[in-house]
């Protein structure tokens, strides 16, 4: 046959790819990974120099004969996977498949999906790098080897279904820790004097008091406060000095991952699992009408601020045909490449500077759009001319005190045009003192007037809790992890219920401190922020070929199991120290009632177990986990309560375990689909989701994420409406028949 066979991971990618190459290719997809390791076991033979065993994902074999088939007719086979670890590990699984039936494999790297790219990639093909291969397999095998070893431990001590992890344990310590600080922290009263003056004109000025004899002012209470507004009232002040001196600010580098995801949860709001997701739909292809399916940007998991000279000289011409040369500088614009940074791809840019955000507009959506076009004003940025600002800083002067104005104004706005400043991620400082313009009147040796004292009063904040975009740039600056991991390292720790994330902040739960203080008591080293940091540089030596990976799994096993044999003998031992005793006997046995662990939560449980399985909340929790709903149990007469189960919320008898009778939670209103059951809440196996069904299940299938109320639609008599939410609208209704949307108040006026 004349054709040679193209594999890559997702559809989206070859349709984009089928459109640049003649009919001399045929290009098909391995949806993502073909093999991956067996959950039932650890799959990692440490006697026989760590060999791991993998297993076809179940329903790939279709896709791997498929393949197969393809790759036996075919003249060559050209594997274009992801340009990164993983996809090299993809591109050996699919290989071993098919090299008996074709053995003229080749590798090519497609790190933008456009037509120059793909045929640069195409003509130059290389060979698999079995030193990558064997870098995410070193990877796979220390997170196997701790996920398995340690997540057991976890279970006999806390509770069953619970898991660790290399890399996220140690995301959950800093979480932990900043979590520990900020219960520890204690806060400092202090005070701040502002004072508001004139010179030589009626335009008013603020500055704030910043030495006391030539000392930082210490002002800890009010009584201080008002005796230091006593002797600052007596003074005669002036104008000491007034300094003017030009300021440059220089735009940031281009995108890498990392600060891709914090830009874009701080401007954009977006999750970093989000982030990724969508830059992977802008990477593969987007289909732009007549110009087909084009990649936007290109690859979006690396470390480095490299541009290509082809790139940055377009970027360069734009600048200059659409801003003017003044924006242009001399020379391009290179920057310093991070300490970890395996400078294996560009920096995420646009593929063509001419796909401006506003070409591509009405091809994406809302999303889509705003992270392109984060992304194409960065990169047109970073090669921008510095912005440019005069700061003048007076002090005015009176006895011992001195007080010290400053301000900033532009001169020229520089790269400021196109990526322009924004507000800090957790929002201005309510507690920052008043400022306010210099007027430009003023000048030294005047005398100053002074007109107002504006003291405030301060209290020292303990350290910010994380966000998904700090902890990353935690993570990075610490050297754990890598561009293709970020993402799942936050999402996580969240989905093991250890973190919540509340507007916008990581919290860390009593669950996570729990587990965490257990990993850091007995596998310090695990956990060990510089251990986990020399870790990832162990597996980027196997990556270039300075180690091999028997010896870094050696080095990494031998003192991991030998701290884990130790404690796994005594983990009875630790689950008993983790139970407390309570002086409450127990009502249905009278034995003592001790405190555990479980799912939902810490519970009191009857210390004669198996015997006396009661279990009952911790006092004074009662009421936080479950309460009265106002009915009554047909079987004993006594208050049905909403509990907490595995999966989601129900109605049980206060009378457990005398009386077992529950029932589903319900909305209130019956299906609409039978028109018999009640529509309940119910949570997804899997990820615990909430969704609201009917309680007819199986028999009846009707299922809505969204929560069903119990309002008519006005617009088409559809019996009930479901609650959504948007950033741009709020709470609001939509009818899920005619799509029409309501306010709550317009449902009211019309009932």
């Amino acid at each position: 046959m004349d054709k040679s066979l193209i594999i890559v991971e997702s559809p989206a990618k070859a349709k984009t790819i089928n459109k640049y190459l003649g009919k001399e290719y045929m290009v098909e997809a391995s949806v993502g990974h073909i093999k991956n390791l067996p959950k039932s076991k650890m799959s990692i033979d440490v006697e026989n120099n760590f060999e791991v065993v993998y297993e076809t994902i179940g329903g790939k074999e279709d896709v791997i004969e498929k393949l197969r088939q393809k790759a036996e007719k075919a003249k060559a086979v050209y594997i274009a996977t992801d340009p990164d670890r993983e996809g090299e590990a993809i591109a050996a699984h699919i290989a071993d498949e098919i090299k008996d039936v074709n053995k003229n494999i080749k590798r090519v790297l497609f790190h933008e999906i456009t037509e120059s790219g793909v045929k640069h990639a195409m003509a130059h093909p290389q060979k698999l790098n079995r030193n990558l291969v064997m870098s995410q397999q070193a990877r796979r095998a220390m997170d196997r080897i701790v996920g398995y070893k340690v997540s057991p431990f976890i279970w006999k001590t806390v509770y069953y279904g619970l898991s660790a992890g290399r890399v996220q344990s140690v995301a959950l310590r800093l979480i932990c820790e900043r979590e520990e600080d900020i219960r520890k922290f204690v806060p400092q009263e202090y005070w701040s004097i502002t004072g508001e003056f004139t010179a030589g004109t009626d335009e008013k000025f603020l500055a704030k008091l910043t030495k006391i004899t030539g000392s930082d002012p210490v002002i800890p209470d009010e009584t201080t406060m008002r005796g230091y507004l006593a002797e600052l009232e007596k003074q005669k002040f002036e104008i000491a000095s007034v300094d003017r001196k030009p300021v440059k600010r220089n735009p940031p580098a281009p995108f890498i991952t990392s600060t891709l995801q914090q830009e874009a949860a701080r401007r954009l709001r977006l999750s970093a699992k989000r982030t990724m997701g969508l830059a992977q739909k802008l990477y593969e292809g987007i289909d732009l009408g007549e110009e087909g399916v084009t990649g936007l940007i290109t690859y979006m998991r690396t470390d480095s601020t490299r541009l290509s000279a082809e790139a940055v000289a377009q970027v360069r011409e734009h600048i200059y045909e659409n801003y003017g040369k003044e924006y242009l500088p001399k020379e391009a614009r290179q920057f310093r490449k991070g300490k970890a940074s395996q400078d294996a791809h560009e920096a995420i840019r646009p593929t063509s500077i001419k796909l401006t955000p506003k070409v591509v507009r009405k091809h994406l959506d809302k999303d889509l759009y705003a992270l392109y076009e984060l992304i194409w004003n960065r990169f047109v940025a970073c090669q921008m001319a510095p912005a440019e600002f005069e700061q003048m800083s007076v002090d005015v002067v009176g006895g011992e005190y001195l007080f010290r104005a400053t301000d900033q104004r532009p001169v020229f706005r520089g790269f400021l045009q196109v990526y322009d400043d924004v507000a800090e991620e957790n929002g201005g400082d309510p507690d920052a003192d008043p400022v306010s313009k210099i007027p430009a009147s003023v000048v030294a040796g005047r005398k100053a007037q002074l007109m107002n004292l504006l003291p405030r009063q301060h209290f020292t904040k303990p350290p910010a809790r994380y966000t998904e975009s700090s902890l990353v740039k935690e993570l990075e600056s610490l050297g754990i992890g890598r561009p293709s991991t970020y993402a799942l390292i936050v999402s996580t720790v969240i989905d093991r219920k250890y973190v919540e994330q509340r507007e916008r902040k990581l919290f860390a739960t009593e669950l996570g401190m729990q587990v965490n203080k257990l990993l850091v008591q007995y596998f310090p080293e695990i956990v060990n922020v510089r251990f986990t940091a020399k870790m990832e540089t162990e597996l980027d030596t196997i990556a270039s070929g300075k180690e091999e990976y028997v010896k870094v799994m050696k080095d990494f096993y031998d003192p991991f199991i030998h701290a884990f044999e130790k404690v796994d003998k005594i983990a009875s031992t630790i689950k008993k120290s983790l139970q407390e005793k309570t002086d409450e006997p127990c009502d249905v046995c009278g034995r003592p009632m001790i405190i555990k662990w479980g799912r939902n939560g810490r519970f009191m449980a009857c210390t004669g177990y198996p015997e006396c399985k009661n279990t009952k909340p911790l006092p004074g929790e009662r009421e936080k986990t479950e309460h009265v709903a106002g009915m009554v149990c047909e079987l004993c007469g006594g208050d049905m309560v909403v509990k907490a189960g595995r999966f989601g919320t129900f109605l049980g008898c206060s009378n457990y375990p005398a009386c077992k009778n529950t029932k589903p939670m319900t909305t209130g209103l019956k299906c609409p689909k039978c028109k018999e059951g009640d529509l309940i809440e119910r949570k997804t196996r899997k990820r615990g989701r909430v969704f609201y069904g009917c309680s007819r299940y199986p028999e009846c299938d009707f299922a809505s994420w969204d929560k069903p109320v119990n309002e008519t639609c006005t617009n088409c008599n559809n019996p009930y409406l479901v609650a959504k939410y948007s950033q741009s609208k709020g709470e609001y209704l939509k009818c899920p028949e005619c799509k029409q949307e309501f306010v709550r108040e317009e449902v009211a006026a019309t009932a």
